[in-house]
């Protein structure tokens, strides 16, 4: 829960690691409000878009339209890939989920049947990326702290990206 904060030191890693593998293509989280560092790495990814570099992003979860949305953009444009998993396919991502330890709680929705992906839609990362409440602040009406709760502010993983998107590298 701490990339976020980080996106610049994020992106020289990840620049690091696509150099030293030679990687021609990245596959990057929706920027759809499941996750803060999700939407910060696609936040990153943005950048290398922009310089070329073949980007996917994958829908996985959100609470666009008030209800959790497995594997669904909360906004499709017609680009999608809708990938069908192998029964050995499924069974291989449940396995990994399961190894998810800290969100083994969070990720029981996470569908096994199916990935959707296309390539990086042009987001305003200066605004949540959905109307109304994000999921990983679906349980910030609990009024006292939680380790199972994100208490992370949807304006300020906004700010934290657009602050880092403005800068110079």
């Amino acid at each position: 829960r701490h990339l976020w904060r980080e996106l610049a030191d994020a992106e020289r890693e990840a620049r690091a690691a696509l150099a030293a593998f030679a990687v021609d293509q990245v596959w990057v989280p929706a920027f759809e409000g499941g996750n803060p560092d999700h939407d910060g790495a696609n936040a990153i990814a943005s950048r290398l878009a922009a310089e070329g570099m073949g980007v996917l992003e994958f829908a996985e979860y959100n609470l666009a339209g008030g209800k959790p949305n497995s594997h669904r953009f909360p906004f499709p444009d017609g680009t999608e890939v809708v990938l069908k998993l192998t029964g050995a396919e499924r069974a291989a991502k449940r396995r990994a989920l399961a190894l998810y330890a800290s969100e083994a709680r969070n990720l029981g929705y996470v569908g096994a049947e199916r990935e959707v992906c296309r390539p990086l839609a042009a987001y305003d990362y200066a605004r949540p990326p959905h109307e109304g409440r994000l999921w990983y602040a679906r349980f910030q009406w609990v009024p006292f702290r939680h380790p199972g709760v994100d208490f992370t502010r949807p304006t300020d993983v906004t700010q934290a990206i657009s602050n880092y998107l403005g800068h110079k590298r």
